[in-house]
């Protein structure tokens, strides 16, 4: 018997038609021709998270990305007029990167008037115009109007940067759509304090979004993180969400918990009792507004014992609004079909003395131990996926943002073959 209210149709997944309810298929996880075309069909034509304008604090900070899925390096810079913009991270001249430290394939960040090239010193605005060629009469009826550096559609959502290879794109406004315009007021912008994890992970990068939009595996592969009793009661009670939804290509997921603080303080282990913190984070909500009430796409359920949102941005960006007050960010970056690089952002009001420092700092390593844990799984999937002894999958209706993963991972592909051969 369900926990939590159910749709009409009798299950959630069954509340989206379209979805069906067979094995899934996981060859998109380890076909490399496949995984070459996610490259051209997803990431080169869908709006990809960035990074947020807290790290451009002021006219000329700028940062870096290296984004291997596409094969390019981009600059991002805030310019006199405020405004943020991005560049492929390229001098006009000869092709060298233009923007890096010590080492030409690691990012970097700082602040400048202008960029200038190590290799010849042509030098650009911020705006990306060219302003100085040395010795520019050498060359032939140089135009420099005409060798600006070469922009990339940037467009900026809540704080939240983001860009899109496909100039013929919808906005981004529209591309995030009924999330987007619901999460809007949230006070992302006074959650400054920031911990972030980055790591290589020997699997595609579908696999670790699949860990994280489930919380069907939490009793048992997270099961030693809790006190024992309260471990017991987990795995025997398993896991039901509060509410899922589907705007496609993004889903989302609201879940119960919180224990902020837990109404048994025995449910939780003495560090947590004493640091008033844990996973769900900080117990005590810092006081600023926007907190109460919350945004229009938060606990779309209206659960008491709400606990987490997580949205999915399709095709690589999970955001988390913990009922605490606090949020974080998941980003997955494909390197090869069985390889992507893992980032993991946690964003906190600044502490106002240590009490509230520490825990944060326990919230923070407490998610990195759980992330560590699913991360520890996915090296072994692969590699079982790639002996392709078994193919197809069943999925719960738990499971309901996996199933939707990966078809839209599969109509994006298709959509984008079927019109290269049209065209």
């Amino acid at each position: 018997m369900a926990h939590f209210k159910k749709p009409a149709a009798g299950s959630w997944t069954e509340h989206y038609p379209d979805l069906g309810t067979e094995p899934v298929d996981y060859t998109d996880s380890i076909d490399p021709e496949f995984y070459e075309a996610e490259r051209n069909a997803i990431f080169r034509k869908t709006w990809l998270y960035m990074g947020r304008v807290e790290k451009l604090p002021k006219v000329g900070s700028y940062f870096t990305r290296e984004l291997p899925v596409v094969n390019t390096s981009l600059i991002f810079v805030k310019g006199k007029d405020k405004v943020v913009r991005s560049f492929h991270n390229v001098c006009r001249h000869r092709g060298n990167k233009l923007v890096w430290d010590d080492f030409p394939n690691e990012e970097t960040a700082g602040s400048c008037r202008q960029f200038a090239c190590k290799y010849h010193a042509w030098r650009y605005q911020l705006d990306g115009e060219l302003t100085y060629v040395q010795q520019e009469t050498e060359f032939f009826d140089l135009d420099k109007g005409q060798y600006g550096l070469k922009e990339v559609r940037c467009e900026v959502w809540e704080g939240f940067i983001f860009v899109n290879f496909d100039n013929t794109a919808v906005s981004l406004a529209d591309y995030l759509g009924a999330y987007g315009k619901g999460l809007e007021g949230y006070p992302f912008h006074e959650m400054t304090e920031t911990y972030s994890y980055r790591a290589e992970i020997g699997s595609n990068w579908k696999l670790f979004i699949d860990a994280f939009a489930e919380f069907y595996h939490a009793p048992i592969l997270h099961q030693k993180q809790a006190v024992k009793d309260e471990a017991d009661k987990l795995m025997k009670v398993g896991f039901e969400a509060l509410h899922y939804d589907l705007q496609s290509p993004h889903s989302m997921i609201s879940s119960w918990g919180g224990m902020a603080p837990p109404k048994d303080m025995n449910m939780v282990k003495p560090i947590e009792r004493v640091l008033r913190s844990g996973l769900f984070g900080p117990w005590d909500r810092p006081d600023i507004e926007g907190l109460d009430p919350l945004p229009a796409a938060v606990n779309p359920a209206g659960a008491k014992p709400w606990g987490v949102d997580e949205f999915e941005f399709f095709p690589n960006m999970s955001l988390l609004i913990w009922a605490p007050g606090w949020y974080l960010t998941y980003t997955y970056w494909p390197t090869a079909v069985d390889r992507h690089i893992f980032e993991c952002n946690l964003y906190f009001v600044p502490p106002k003395n240590i009490r509230e420092r520490l825990a944060q700092e326990l919230a923070a390593v407490t998610v990195k131990e759980y992330a560590l844990q699913d991360a520890n799984t996915l090296e072994a999937t692969q590699k079982m996926l790639e002996t392709r002894t078994v193919t197809e999958f069943p999925l719960c209706d738990q499971e309901i943002l996996l199933r939707h993963l990966h078809k839209m991972a599969v109509d994006h592909v298709e959509e984008y073959r079927n019109a290269s051969v049209a065209g």
